[in-house]
């Protein structure tokens, strides 16, 4: 499991962010764990902020290499 202010990035779409919460997605009557992400990008200048919320498992944790 993750902690809140860990890096992660998301397996299927390449997005880096910090964990900022958790929630839960129905399917079939069966509550599934998510992250709720905060991923910011720079496009043209413009910085873009914005949460992501994914099941737990779309996520690794990230690190960077020394």
């Amino acid at each position: 499991m993750f902690s809140i202010g860990d890096y992660v990035i998301n397996q299927q779409t390449g997005h880096l962010g910090k964990v900022v919460g958790y929630g839960n997605s129905p399917t079939n009557h069966v509550d599934n764990a998510t992250l709720k992400v905060l991923v910011a990008e720079t496009a043209n200048s413009r910085k873009r902020v914005f949460v992501v919320e994914d099941k737990v498992s779309a996520w690794v944790r990230w690190s960077v290499a020394s």
